[in-house]
């Protein structure tokens, strides 16, 4: 019988839990006052925080990220054609023919933005859910080492001002929990700044084209409503076209962030608590 806890190692215990999630743990567990229970396997100051497998949903949100990326790249394709249409426009060419095919193009161009919102919205779904769970078994191999409370890995990414940080914060503390940072047992941070910014390499380029690309879409949507004259049209599908590059940028490394971090963690569970956690003495009676 699989843990209940992690779903990856056979129980040994008579509540079905692995010795891997018994020894995280102990190891995670701040001693407990005077009078109060031991929190059991998974818990995180009093919350449940078990051990999941991430591999099934980072492999899905890294397919629906591919997803997004065809559908940016059909979209630049739908781009050069409307581009071409748009530069025999200002050549001065009319007739039925340069009409037909600037409908054509319209078409074409309206159906990838419903292809983009689809793709869009089926990957923000899968990846908030893959987000959470990463987050609670941060919690398991690291309770102490999270700088924002559990629910802002959901909500963090639609409250207005904050969206722009607090994700990425949420994202640097999952990493660093999956990894080998060791957690002070009073739940301190790592005092060296450079032990916390050097492994956030990926995290940091990831986010920063995101909030690009955030921008770049609104500013190249709105031109793009706004536009009437053809040269307007043009410049306006430009920029359509350079926000769908930054997105497939953006897309490929959050594919590349998913995979890795799902990684950490798949391993950090097989392989149990760092010993370095466990090596820390229990305080004299």
């Amino acid at each position: 019988m699989l843990c209940k806890a992690c779903q990856f190692n056979e129980a040994t215990t008579s509540e079905g839990h692995c010795d891997v999630c018994v020894q995280a743990a102990a190891a995670a567990a701040p001693p407990p006052p005077p009078g109060h229970a031991v929190p059991g396997p998974g818990m995180a100051g009093g919350r449940p925080a078990w051990l999941r497998s991430p591999v099934g949903l980072g492999r899905a949100t890294a397919v629906l990220l591919a997803l997004v990326i065809a559908a940016d790249m059909y979209s630049l394709w739908a781009g050069t054609v409307m581009q071409d249409v748009l530069n025999d426009l200002a050549a001065g060419r009319y007739g039925a023919d340069i009409q037909r095919e600037a409908d054509d193009a319209d078409t074409l161009y309206a159906s990838t933005g419903l292809a983009q919102t689809a793709a869009l919205l089926a990957a923000c779904v899968v990846f908030l859910v893959w987000f959470h769970r990463v987050r609670v078994n941060a919690e398991v191999f690291d309770p102490h080492g999270h700088r924002k409370k559990r629910g802002w890995t959901v909500w963090g990414w639609f409250v207005p001002v904050v969206c722009f940080w607090f994700p990425r914060r949420i994202a640097a503390d999952i990493w660093d929990a999956s990894g080998t940072r060791t957690a002070t047992p009073d739940g301190m941070m790592p005092a060296d700044p450079s032990a916390e910014d050097a492994p956030h390499r990926l995290v940091n380029v990831w986010w920063a084209l995101w909030v690009a690309n955030l921008f770049a879409g609104r500013w190249a949507t709105q031109s793009y409503w706004k536009a009437e004259e053809t040269d307007e049209l043009k410049a306006a599908v430009a920029n359509m076209m350079f926000a769908d590059a930054l997105d497939i940028a953006a897309a490929v490394l959050a594919i590349v962030f998913v995979l890795r971090l799902t990684r950490r963690q798949d391993t950090k569970a097989r392989t149990g608590p760092d010993p370095a956690r466990q090596a820390v003495p229990s305080p004299a009676p």
